[in-house]
């Protein structure tokens, strides 16, 4: 058997017979126990040190070859070519690990870096890659993330992909941080010790407190590899990390354990939309997944796109060959019970819930279990305050709370809940807390929302401005773009409080917040709600029964049905019911709005006679009541009906005196109000001049409406798209490519349709043939 590879153990028990010497033969002749010499041969402790291997080399009397041979195995724990000895106790491994490849290879890359270079990660061995620890040492990854994430999958995935750079042993210790009494640092670092082999002798000699000194002693002079498994907090895992050495050691938890200094963070999230569906046909079989593919997708996203749910849900039905994935999907798809259904014999996505939710201080538990009041995906410090009642810092420390224990995600300015906690902290709402304490929660945060909804839109409504001197809501409105930013972080939420108000009757409220949003809703205009919300106050006005009220309610969703949702003939029922309030209202600024309305919806069907009647109109009724807003928006809706009947010079005309009239108007025009006006200006005047084929100067007008229209995303998505189509007729591909990648790149504030059309120029460019050389532009 000499000419063979094997481990130390199975090297000595060959010498040893050779020799023709017995397990208590070599012992007499050694000096080693017998005890000792039967635990080597049968494996179960690690190679010795360099004075144990000399002894039993003289016990057998080895020639120098033998006896270099049985060193060397020892030094490496193997002979040349044999699988490496010592620790290695991983579990199974699963088959079907799917996605983290970015993250799975940041740990390849980490661990081979720490093996070389002392765990500083950064390929110099000075330490300094983890932070700034300033001498070499092992690399420390803290892997991080809500409970079912999939964080001991990824470690042990990463951990045998690199096992064989950790020859001294590999280890995962289960810190059972979830349980009632977790593991102790004195207890785990025994443990350790006991797993590496260390002799009961020289953990006797030490004693219980020089146990630490020897574990960092044992884990510096060894390559070895540690997976800290489910730790509770930075005082469990903090002696258990080795301050020096070639090693790595891998942490999972569902804390942040921020407190913890000189390691690398890692943290994890659910799945991408493709991965989950990719781990879940892996589990279902590849027929039931091609068969209904969209309920697939159903199925993943209702998970939430959490490992845990998603195994749960394919082991379901991987169990069910009866069932379909449609099945599973309709059972899901019902909020009440899709906890109860994401169970699959012992594993239920709950209970890994609630193993967090009761390591929290009763604070947090309260406001872990009211942030499923939020209508949202995300919600605000300020927002979570009015939740609980609590002051502001001390609710964004509760928040960081629940952040750092894996139940809240942040992007460090907003806070989410991911689907399934929301539906599980809604299962705690219910059970801890009484309806009406719930009732009371929810109402005081609707208020909140749209109150400052109003107080952020009135930024923006030429009479008001700024908050009153007394608002205080523990929001910075201090200028418009803090509130535009604000309505758009909350739209969701306060749009949600909104439709509660409606329900409820509170028609004061739905039309207060609706006027106050009227001209902010120009620095939104693709939301997707804008009609809901004025459809929803102009029925409030006319129950409240004010004719002047359901005149401009009228009228703003009049504005919404025609510009945004393209159902003129509606907007025009609308806008002639907002003339006849307006004049039952005895109002001239409602009547000559109304008429400015029906002039758009004329213009936008074609009919341009009816338009140039109407706009004509509403311009001697803005006159006539003194309304500058309005006469500006006359002015610019003539110059648009001069270039839509083919008399571009006459529209240039009409453009430069209203340039001019606004400059003569001064502050009398608010300023949102002027720029959104030169944007439309400047944007139409293009089209005037590409008419006369003036092309420079088409160009240079679209370039200066995207300079005004650089923060109000939907003006700049028409803007581009405009710019693509000149530069295209004028023979100008490239420029025009150009504008229109950068059409489709504003996201999702877009106008949906410009966005469309590029996308389809741009597919067209490609499939066009390549100009000819030296093809001049006209």
């Amino acid at each position: 058997m000499a000419g063979e590879q094997l481990t130390f153990g199975a090297l000595l028990r060959e010498l040893r017979l050779a020799a023709s010497l017995t397990i208590e033969g070599l012992a007499e002749m050694s000096g080693v126990s017998v005890r000792g010499i039967g635990d080597l041969e049968r494996g179960r402790r690690a190679a010795p040190q360099r004075r144990t291997v000399a002894a039993l080399a003289d016990g057998l009397g080895l020639g120098d070859a033998e006896r270099e041979r049985l060193l060397d195995a020892a030094r490496t724990g193997r002979v040349p070519g044999y699988s490496p000895a010592g620790v290695r106790s991983f579990p199974r491994g699963i088959d079907d690990f799917i996605g983290r490849e970015h993250e799975f290879k940041q740990l390849v890359d980490l661990a081979q870096r720490a093996a070389v270079d002392g765990g500083d990660g950064d390929g110099d061995g000075d330490g300094n890659g983890y932070g700034p620890r300033g001498h070499a040492g092992p690399g420390v990854v803290v892997i991080s993330g809500p409970p079912g994430a999939g964080k001991t999958t990824l470690a042990l995935q990463a951990a045998q992909e690199v096992a064989d750079a950790f020859p001294h042993g590999q280890l995962v210790v289960d810190l059972r941080g979830m349980a009632d009494e977790p593991a102790g640092p004195a207890e785990l670092v025994l443990g350790v010790l006991k797993a590496l082999q260390v002799a009961d002798r020289d953990l006797a000699r030490v004693g219980p407190e020089g146990h630490p000194e020897l574990y960092r002693q044992v884990l510096a002079d060894q390559r070895c590899l540690l997976v800290l498994d489910n730790a509770r907090d930075e005082a469990q895992v903090r002696p258990l990390l080795p301050s020096a050495g070639t090693g790595m050691v891998l942490v999972t938890s569902r804390r942040m354990l921020t407190g913890l200094d000189s390691v690398r963070r890692l943290p994890l999230g659910e799945l991408g939309p493709q991965e989950a569906t990719t781990l879940l046909a892996g589990l279902v079989g590849a027929d039931r997944a091609a068969a209904d593919p969209a309920a697939l997708a159903e199925v993943a996203e209702l998970c939430g796109h959490l490992p845990l749910a998603l195994r749960v849900a394919g082991n379901w039905l991987a169990t069910r060959t009866g069932w379909t994935v449609r099945q599973l999907a309709d059972r899901l798809a019902r909020e009440d019970r899709r906890l109860n259904v994401l169970s699959a014999g012992d594993v239920h996505v709950s209970a890994a819930f609630e193993l967090s939710y009761q390591q929290l201080t009763p604070t947090a538990a309260r406001l872990f279990r009211r942030l499923a009041l939020v209508p949202g995906t995300d919600t605000s410090p300020a927002a979570a305050a009015r939740l609980v009642g609590q002051d502001l810092f001390d609710t964004e420390d509760t928040l960081e709370e629940l952040v750092e224990t894996g139940l809240l995600g942040s992007n460090g300015i907003r806070y989410r809940l991911h689907d399934l906690l929301r539906l599980y902290a809604r299962t705690r709402l219910t059970a801890e807390e009484s309806a009406a304490d719930a009732d009371a929660a929810r109402a005081a945060l609707h208020s909140w929302l749209l109150e400052t909804a109003t107080v952020a839109g009135r930024w923006y409504e030429p009479d008001y401005g700024a908050p009153p001197a007394d608002w205080a809501g523990d929001v910075d409105l201090s200028s418009p773009d803090l509130a535009r930013a604000w309505l758009q972080a909350e739209g969701d939420n306060w749009l949600a409080a909104y439709r509660t108000a409606a329900a409820n009757g509170d028609h004061t409220t739905v039309v207060e917040v609706a006027e106050a949003l009227h001209w902010f809703s120009d620095q939104w205009i693709f939301w997707g709600h804008w009609t809901e919300v004025f459809d929803t106050a102009a029925r409030s006005a006319q129950v409240l029964g004010d004719p002047l009220v359901e005149a401009t309610q009228l009228n703003y969703l009049a504005w919404a049905l025609s510009l945004i949702d393209g159902r003129h003939r509606d907007s025009l029922e609308r806008s002639a019911q907002a003339l006849a309030a307006a004049e039952r209202a005895q109002d001239l600024d409602q009547q000559a709005w109304a008429h400015v309305y029906q002039h758009s919806a004329y213009r936008r069907s074609g009919d341009f006679d009816r338009s140039m009647e109407h706009t004509l109109r509403a311009a001697e009724l803005f006159e006539a009541g003194g309304d500058l807003n309005g006469a500006l928006q006359a002015r610019f809706g003539l110059g648009v009906l001069l270039v839509e009947t083919d008399r571009p010079a006459e529209a240039l005309r009409c453009f430069a005196e209203t340039f001019v009239f606004i400059e003569e108007s001064g502050d009398r025009i608010a300023p949102h109000i002027a720029r959104f006006s030169r944007i439309q200006m400047h944007s139409v005047s293009s089209e005037a001049h590409r008419d006369l084929g003036d092309w420079d100067a088409a160009v240079d007008q679209l370039r200066t409406a995207l300079e005004l229209s650089r923060d109000n995303p939907g003006m700049t998505s028409r803007t581009f798209n405009s710019l693509g189509h000149t530069l295209l007729v004028a023979g100008r591909t490239g420029p025009a490519r150009e504008a229109f990648l950068s059409c489709v790149a504003v996201g999702p504030e877009a106008d949906p349709s410009k966005v469309a059309d590029a996308r389809e120029q741009l597919a067209l460019l490609d499939a066009a043939p390549e100009p000819p050389p030296g093809d001049s532009s006209p």
